[in-house]
Order: structure tokens, then C-alpha cells, then sequence
């Protein structure tokens, strides 16, 4: 039966069963705090916590549950420390570039803090080991930045019984809840269904404040010693909403859609947010850097015609282009509002920085009547790695 939102929750974890005394003077400043005491900080001992994602909610939130004394932390990344991380994912180095991220994490908690037993997940995440991987932890924090993703931690947290700590960040805005289907909402009572997909922006293409993260990844490990210990008053039913350019917080309220079908089975969550999968290369519907780059010479020529249409956002065609390129972000087109800014009689030719946004506006194309649509594979990565290597990457 759902709690009533108002109440405390217990404590989630039972209590270790001693201290050292270096763990004692560790952690004294949570020790001297009535409301953890000596016995809040053996049970921060014997928590289990999984982290999805080392990125940038994953790198302040692990450092401080590390920092905590959380005792077992899980990292869940199959993902490799990029430069362009560096702006904000602090658990990295400049030496890390180019290391698993979960092994480089791992390595930034052990210096901080050698008590921690790190359990690495070097996995990608999916319907077919999301239960394996959440099998033994206590609670899950979930940082990252796609909806199939986040359905998916969900909806095994809900199966696996356990709640579940919801950060994201965008631009200059946060938000942070609690979700524990045991007690309360889940993730599906706060958005029953995904946009459409290609809608929202990711980080990696719509840009994040650096700094937004450690505020939404301090509240998040804040959410989760307060479970683990029992201490105050959870997010479990409410949304906090943050906007780093005000620096102002707000609050929603969310509750258990009495109506929603319970959750039974792990699903096919790409599908269920309606993500399209790219086009394989090397077939009709896609292009490839050097295709492209001889039929751009052809048509400067004029030998051959066609449009070349960005469709990333205006902040990331300043840092990088391709030559003859026509910006229209593709939320004007999978709106409906750009369409009939292109000609449906000519060949078009979509790209966005890695092909993955290209293919949704492909499809949605090919829907709109736009028979000789295709798109570039690999996207602005691919130009710059095959045609113009002299020109920057983001």
C-alpha cells in the first residue's frame, strides 16, 4: 500500500555491525549529527547503492557517496572518458581520456575513499540484464540522460523492489524526485508516456551548465542517505525543479495513477519510446563522409543536385559544419513547421553530429512524402574523421 508522502519512511538498511575507529574519526562529522549518529553511519556502512552512469550527475554523486561511507557503490558504464566530459564530469582527469569510465571512477574512490567496496558493470544496459545488475543493491541513483533508459531503471527498480533516486539536467535546469512503487509514484506516474522521440535534446547536443551537476548530484546522494538512514522527509511525491539562471527551486507534486497497470515484465524500451533505429550503412537511405564529399564536388560542379540539411542546434553548428550545409534543427521538422521549406521532388541529404538524430528526421521525412530523403552515417564525427580532420569535435 502506497505511504502517505507526509510520513517518514524507515530506514532502508539494516546497521553494520561496528565502526573502526578510523572509520569513527572519518566520519565524526555525521557521527556528531543526532539525527545519524553512530547508528545512521553503520547502516551508510552496510548500504548497497548502484549508480547508473559515471557522467555528469554520476561523478558527483559517486564522490560523495564515497565521501559518505556508503559501503558497496555499483557503477553501471560501458562507456569511455571523453575530453569533452572534462568540462563537467569531475570524477575524471585529463589522464583518464580515453579509459573506461567505470574503471576510472572506480580508481577516483579509492583514493578518496579505500573502505569503499567499488562493483563494476561495464555493461550496456538493457531489458536482457537489468535485473542481474540490480540484483543485491539496496538502491539505485539514475543520472542519465536518455527516456529508454530511464523506463528501464524504472521499471527493474520497481520489479526488483527497491526504490529509485531520478536526477536530470538540461541546459540550466534540474530536477530531482523518489520513486519507489513499494511506497509511492514511480517515474511512469510523473511522465506515463516518452515524448516523441528526437523531441528533447540531449546533453551532448543541447548543451549542460557544468556546474548544474554537482547541485542535482549532491541532492540526489541527499535523497538517498536519507532513505538508507530514515532521516527527515524523502522527494518520494514531490519533483524538485531547479533553474541555475534564477537560482530558484520549485516544487510539483506527483502521486500513484490509481488507473496504471502494474508493472510485471521488462520491455522493449527502444521501441516503447519510439526511437529509430539508424539506417544500416551502405544502404539506399544513407550516405556515407566520402559519398558525401564527392557529391557535394558534383554539385558544386553542377553535376549533381541536392540539399545538405543539418538538423542539430544552432550552438552546434558554430563549433562545427559541413561545407554547404543548410541549418533547420530538427525539432522544426519533426514538428511538421519546416517541411515545406524543402522541395519533395529533390534529393535530401540529412546529417546531425552523430547519426542518430538524422535517422528520426529521416523517417519522419520519408512519412512526409519526401521519397529521395537519406542520411549521412556517422554524422559530423564521421566528416571530420574521414573528409576534414583539421576541424574540431564536441
Amino acid at each position: 500500500m502506497a505511504r502517505d508522502e507526509t510520513t517518514a519512511l524507515p530506514p532502508l538498511v539494516e546497521p553494520a555491525a561496528t565502526l573502526t575507529p578510523e572509520e569513527t574519526q572519518r566520519y565524526s562529522r555525521h557521527v556528531i549529527i543526532p539525527e545519524i549518529g553512530e547508528l545512521g553511519q553503520r547502516r551508510l556502512k552496510n548500504a548497497k547503492v548502484l549508480v547508473i552512469g559515471a557522467g555528469g550527475l554520476g561523478s558527483p554523486a559517486l564522490l560523495y557517496l564515497a565521501a559518505a561511507g556508503i559501503g558497496t557503490i555499483g557503477i553501471v558504464d560501458d562507456d569511455t572518458v571523453d575530453l569533452t566530459n572534462l568540462q563537467r564530469q569531475v570524477i575524471h582527469r585529463m589522464e583518464d581520456v580515453g579509459r573506461p569510465k567505470a574503471q576510472s571512477a572506480r580508481d577516483a574512490i579509492a583514493r578518496l575513499n579505500p573502505h569503499v567496496d567499488v562493483r563494476l558493470h561495464e555493461v550496456h544496459l538493457d531489458a536482457s540484464n537489468a535485473l542481474e545488475v540490480f540484483n543485491g543493491y539496496d538502491l539505485v541513483l539514475d543520472g542519465t540522460d536518455n527516456f529508454a533508459t530511464r523506463y528501464l531503471v524504472n521499471d527493474t527498480a520497481a520489479l526488483s523492489r527497491i526504490p529509485y533516486v531520478w536526477g536530470s539536467i538540461f541546459r540550466f535546469d534540474g530536477q530531482v524526485s523518489v520513486f519507489w512503487e513499494e511506497h509511492g509514484p514511480t517515474y511512469r506516474d510523473l511522465y506515463p508516456e516518452p515524448p516523441p522521440a528526437g523531441s528533447v535534446p540531449s546533453c551532448g547536443e543541447g548543451g549542460v551548465y557544468g556546474m548544474l551537476c554537482a547541485t542535482i548530484g549532491a541532492s540526489m546522494v541527499t535523497e538517498a542517505v536519507k532513505l538508507i538512514t530514515g532521516v527527515g522527509r524523502t522527494l518520494l511525491g514531490r519533483v524538485q525543479l531547479y533553474d541555475a539562471l534564477t537560482a530558484t527551486w520549485r516544487e510539483i507534486r506527483v502521486a500513484r495513477d490509481p488507473e496504471a497497470a502494474p508493472i510485471t515484465e521488462l520491455v522493449d524500451y527502444e521501441a516503447f519510446c519510439g526511437v529509430t533505429p539508424a539506417e544500416p550503412p551502405g544502404t539506399d537511405r544513407t550516405v556515407s563522409a566520402a559519398q558525401l564529399a564527392t557529391m557535394l564536388a558534383a554539385r558544386e560542379a553542377g553535376l549533381r543536385d541536392f540539399e545538405l540539411v543539418d538538423v542539430r542546434e544552432p550552438g552546434e553548428a558554430t563549433i562545427v559544419g559541413i561545407p554547404g550545409a543548410r541549418l533547420i534543427p530538427q525539432g522544426r521538422l519533426l514538428s511538421g513547421e519546416a517541411w515545406d521549406e524543402l522541395p519533395r521532388e529533390r534529393e535530401v541529404v540529412f546529417h546531425c553530429k552523430a547519426g542518430t538524430r538524422s535517422a528520426a528526421v529521416l523517417a519522419a521525412a520519408l512519412d512526409a512524402g519526401f521519397a529521395k530523403a537519406k542520411h549521412l552515417d556517422g554524422g559530423v564525427l564521421a566528416w571530420v574523421r574521414d573528409v576534414e580532420p583539421g576541424k574540431p569535435v564536441y
